[in-house]
């Protein structure tokens, strides 16, 4: 059984897709959910579930960016996570953390990789007049959403659409697609799933 430990920022709901597809036959159990924000909703929803939650609070670290990831690593260490799914986690990683972690650490990203890595996906298939938007689960690697691509999800531009009604339907993929890539994952499955 591999024990999952999840980074969030937010709301946490590819956090709670996550967690509740972990039961039963799934060769995953959530250990941890941690946060870099106090106020991110998604504690109180893992709380909710069961699962261990901490926050190691970026701000008071500043620059000092090896202060703060000593903090995070001490609390997966301490957690044993096997994995590492990042679900809408909002630091960039140092290469030393990384490298820490490698090979053990997922990141769900909403565009078509390697289109839009980065931030304001939706606008920028927007304003690229792209036919499909989509979502895609890939390994951390040092550089940013450029690690191997395990699984994409596809979703159509429809006419009228705005950056709201495109992440909405991002959404509903995202929720679909992480939780079947980390079972894959979990197995040595790192073949691409395409949904």
């Amino acid at each position: 059984m591999k024990r999952v430990a999840i980074l969030i920022s937010g709301g946490g709901s590819n956090m709670v897709a996550l967690v509740r597809d972990m039961t039963g036959d799934h060769p995953c159990r959530p250990v941890l959910v941690l946060s870099n924000r106090p106020d991110a909703g998604g504690l109180a929803k893992a709380a909710a579930l069961g699962v261990p939650t901490a926050v190691v609070d970026h701000r008071p670290f500043g620059p000092n960016r090896a202060g703060f990831e000593a903090e995070l690593a001490r609390h997966l260490d301490a957690a044993g996570a096997d994995l590492i799914a990042h679900a809408g986690f909002m630091r960039i990683l140092t290469p030393g953390f990384v490298r820490r972690y490698q090979g053990r650490m997922l990141n769900i990203h909403p565009s078509l990789l390697p289109k839009y890595p980065g931030l304001h996906t939706h606008r920028r298939a927007l304003e690229a007049g792209d036919a499909e938007a989509g979502c895609t689960v890939h390994e951390v690697t040092a550089d940013l959403d450029a690690g191997p691509i395990l699984g994409q999800a596809r979703v159509p531009v429809l006419p009228g659409d705005t950056e709201e009604t495109l992440a909405a339907r991002v959404l509903v993929q995202e929720h679909r697609l992480y939780p079947a890539v980390m079972r894959r994952f979990a197995l040595g499955n790192r073949e691409r799933l395409d949904l």
